[in-house]
C-alpha cells in the first residue's frame, strides 16, 4: 500500500519559477525583473547599516533566545503601530488601536484571513483585478469568498470610476482589500481624492477596509506613504492593516511583519486581539524574534532611525530615477508616450503593459525576465543597462 499514491504534483509559484530560471540562464546580459525585491546597482539586494548596526548591538546585548509572546515583541509592535498610525494618533493613545506580530506581511495576510473567517462568518473579500497573485490564493485557502473590483483597465490605465461603481455594489459587511501605496502589480497608486472618495463608499456600503501596507517608505515618503491608513484609521471605527518590514528594513528573509487592528473600544480591541492570539496559536505558534528586534531597536533609537530613513529615502529616490530613466531611453525608439504611466507609477513594480507573447520574447530572446502579465520590478533595473533594455522592449513591441 502507497499512503501517497493519489498526491499529485501541482505547479510551482510562478515567480519562484522565474528566479530558477534566471538564476540557470548562462547569459551575461540577463535582467531580473521578476522578483519583487530591492536591487542596488551592483544588482545586489543590500543589507541597510542601520540593520547591520542593530545587529550587532543585538548580539552583544541579547540574553535569551526564549520565546515572545503571541502578539511579538511588545517594543517591536509599540513601535510598528506608530510608524503606521503616527506617533501622535489618537488611536493609540486611546489604546483603541494595537499591532500583532506575524511571519512577514504574508502571515498577516493569512492571519487577518482567519480571522475573517472565524470570527466573521459569510463575509466575501473583495479583491482589486489585478492585485498581488498571493492575495488570490491565500484568502480562498482560509475559505473566504473571494470577489474582484476593477481597478486597471484593458488600457493600463487606473479606472478610479469603475472602481467606485463596483465598490458602491457589494453586499454591506463584506472586507475589501486595498494597497496603501505602491500597488502591486500595477504601481499604480490612488490620489488622495480618489481615496476621500473611496472611504464614502466604505462608509455607504458598510465594509471593513483591509489595507495591505507592503511598502511603506517606497512611494512618496514615509510619512506621505501613511496618509490613507491614517485617513481611514480616523474616520472609521473598525479597521485592519498588514504591515511588512521586508522592504523597507531589507528583512526580507526574517519574515518580519504585523496586522494591525483599529477597534471601536479598547475592550474590544482586546477581544480581537484575544483571537488574533487564539488563531495564531494554531498557525506558527509565536512569531520568529530577530527581524522585529531589529526593527525595534532602530525605532527606539535616534541615531539608527535617522540612518535607516536616510538610507530608506536613498532607494526610493534611485527606484523614481530609473523609471524617469527608463522612459527617457525608450524616447529614441518612439516609445516614451506609450510607457510614460512608468514614470508616474510608484514603488517597486510596473505594470508595464508588455503582452504576454511580449513578455516571452524578452526572455527567450533578450535574457530578461518579466512576470508573464508584464510586470516588472523596476528595482531590479541596472541605470547602466537602460538603453539595453530599451532596445529590447522596442524590439518586441516592433512586430
Amino acid at each position: 500500500m502507497s499512503h501517497f499514491a493519489q498526491v499529485r504534483r501541482v505547479p510551482g509559484d510562478p515567480i519562484l519559477g522565474l528566479m530558477e530560471a534566471f538564476r540557470a540562464d548562462p547569459s551575461p546580459a540577463k535582467l531580473d525583473l521578476g522578483v519583487g525585491v530591492y536591487k542596488d546597482a551592483q544588482g545586489l539586494t543590500p543589507i541597510p547599516q542601520a540593520v547591520k548596526l542593530a545587529e550587532q548591538g543585538l548580539l552583544d546585548s541579547e540574553t535569551s533566545k526564549s520565546y515572545v509572546g503571541g502578539h511579538g515583541d511588545p517594543l517591536f509592535t509599540a513601535r510598528l503601530a506608530e510608524l503606521v498610525f503616527g506617533a501622535a494618533s489618537p488611536l493609540l493613545g486611546e489604546q483603541r488601536a494595537a499591532a500583532s506580530q506575524t511571519p512577514g506581511g504574508t502571515g498577516a495576510l493569512r492571519l487577518a484571513a482567519d480571522f475573517i473567517g472565524h470570527c466573521l462568518p459569510g463575509r466575501g473579500i473583495w479583491l482589486s483585478d489585478p492585485t498581488w497573485p498571493i492575495h488570490e490564493t491565500l484568502f480562498a485557502e482560509a475559505g473566504l469568498r473571494v470577489g474582484h473590483y476593477p481597478y486597471v483597465g484593458a488600457d493600463n490605465r487606473l479606472d478610479v470610476e469603475a472602481m467606485l461603481v463596483a465598490l458602491g455594489q457589494l453586499p454591506p459587511g463584506d472586507v475589501v482589500l486595498l494597497h496603501a501605496c505602491c500597488h502591486n502589480p500595477t504601481g499604480f497608486d490612488l490620489s488622495q481624492d480618489d481615496w476621500r472618495r473611496v472611504l464614502e463608499v466604505v462608509k455607504a456600503r458598510e465594509l471593513l477596509p483591509l489595507i495591505d501596507f507592503a511598502y511603506q517608505g517606497f512611494g512618496d515618503g514615509l510619512e506621505q506613504d501613511a496618509w490613507a491608513v491614517r485617513l481611514f484609521a480616523e474616520a472609521l471605527p473598525e479597521l485592519l492593516v498588514t504591515s511588512s518590514c521586508s522592504k523597507n528594513f531589507g528583512l526580507y528573509r526574517e519574515r518580519t511583519g504585523a496586522l494591525l487592528v483599529c477597534a471601536e473600544t479598547p475592550d474590544k480591541l482586546l477581544d480581537v486581539r484575544s483571537q488574533l492570539a487564539s488563531i495564531a496559536r494554531n498557525l506558527w505558534s509565536t512569531p520568529p524574534a530577530h527581524g522585529a528586534a531589529v526593527v525595534a531597536t532602530i525605532l527606539a533609537d535616534d541615531a539608527l532611525r535617522i540612518l535607516w530613513q536616510d538610507e530608506l529615502e536613498r532607494m526610493r529616490l534611485r527606484v523614481a530615477s530609473l523609471r524617469l530613466g527608463l522612459v527617457e531611453a525608450l524616447q529614441p525608439f518612439g516609445l516614451a508616450e506609450r510607457f510614460a504611466h512608468i514614470g508616474v507609477q510608484r514603488g517597486m513594480f510596473s505594470y508595464t503593459g508588455l503582452t504576454p507573447r511580449q513578455v516571452q520574447r524578452l526572455r527567450d530572446e533578450f535574457s530578461v525576465y518579466l512576470v508573464g502579465s508584464g510586470r516588472a520590478n523596476v528595482a531590479g533595473l541596472d541605470a547602466g543597462r537602460l538603453d539595453q533594455l530599451a532596445q529590447a522592449i522596442a524590439t518586441v513591441c516592433a512586430d
